[in-house]
């Protein structure tokens, strides 16, 4: 029988050697509890992530483009479904269920990403976030399929192969605005002018805090908030560059010696703010959108578990 110290370091050791942890193996709670807030606020943050372009299925300005914004927001939907079955299994021993983690989102006891606490204004804005925003999303859930959490990471190859198509259709909006009449580049370059600090801000504090230390020493993550901000402005910036509209950043440029980009810090205390506190443009309409449409439909669910016991 191994002692507690024992079992620890045999653990450590797998997560060394590379191998992936299962939802059945022995784990530190340490680690599931870092599992379970970091996973949890993912899927969240695709389910509130479909309301600002869902606003937009209505007023998509031809049938095609309206067929596809509303494929994407069922994708999204659909791999917060994912990620939270994920996060359940995790769960279970603290006795909670996906209901439980749903219903945390309108009781204040999960966050999401802040980029969906604001509002999706115009057309080029729902375009920005298929090809910024979600092109985020990528930079950090690509470096996550290496994370040391096997089920995270299978259906993390999913996601990013959707996310990938989400961001060729918004990447064709903006291609659309940047080529198209010199109203519609006014559109792209006040989206853009909008979504640019909350696009920093979206990879988490320069700093490594405690828990993103922590998950470091898992490899549950593999980079840094500050690594990933780096490869997000390498690929990026040049792509913005050649569509001839301008990054509303007058401090940004590469540091050859550093070999980094120098940029304006976002306003970390109002973003953070609207995290924490639903203190955005759109943060309580939506988490209000949520609760009402979860409440709703309890009896659908309700009715299916009934006529599932029956039947067996």
């Amino acid at each position: 029988m191994l002692t507690e110290e024992a079992r620890f370091q045999a653990f450590m050791d797998r997560i060394n050697r590379g191998e992936k942890i299962e939802a059945t193996d022995w784990m530190p709670e340490e680690y599931r509890l870092l599992l379970i807030k970091l996973i949890h606020m993912h899927g969240v943050s695709e389910i509130m992530g479909a309301y600002p372009e869902k606003e937009w299925v209505p007023k998509a300005p031809t049938l095609k483009r309206k067929l596809a914004i509303m494929a994407k927001v069922q994708d999204e939907v659909g791999h917060g479904q994912l990620l939270l079955r994920v996060v359940e299994d995790l769960a279970a021993p603290l006795n909670k269920t996906r209901e439980d983690l749903i219903e945390d989102i309108y009781k204040n006891k999960v966050k999401f990403h802040n980029v969906f606490h604001m509002e999706a204004r115009s057309w080029a804005d729902a375009g920005l976030i298929g090809w910024l925003v979600d092109g985020a999303a990528i930079t950090i859930q690509a470096s996550l399929l290496q994370s040391s959490y096997g089920p995270y990471a299978r259906v993390l190859k999913r996601v990013c192969a959707e996310e990938s198509f989400h961001m060729k259709h918004g990447e064709s909006i903006i291609l659309a605005l940047a080529t198209g009449t010199p109203e519609q580049r006014k559109m792209l370059q006040e989206a853009l002018d909008y979504w640019w600090e909350s696009l920093l801000f979206f990879f988490g504090p320069r700093e490594i805090t405690p828990a993103v230390d922590r998950m470091l020493y898992y490899r549950i993550r593999v980079l840094t908030n500050e690594e990933l901000r780096q490869k997000y402005l390498d690929k990026y910036v040049p792509r913005i560059q050649s569509l001839g509209i301008k990054i509303p950043d007058p401090q940004l440029r590469f540091d050859r010696e550093k070999n980094c980009w120098v940029y304006t810090d976002p306003d970390w205390d109002r973003f953070s703010r609207m995290v924490h506190f639903n203190e955005g443009p759109k943060s309580r309409e939506r988490v209000e959108m949520r609760r009402q449409a979860h409440e709703d439909q309890r009896w659908v669910r309700e009715a299916l578990l009934r006529a599932r016991k029956q039947a067996v």
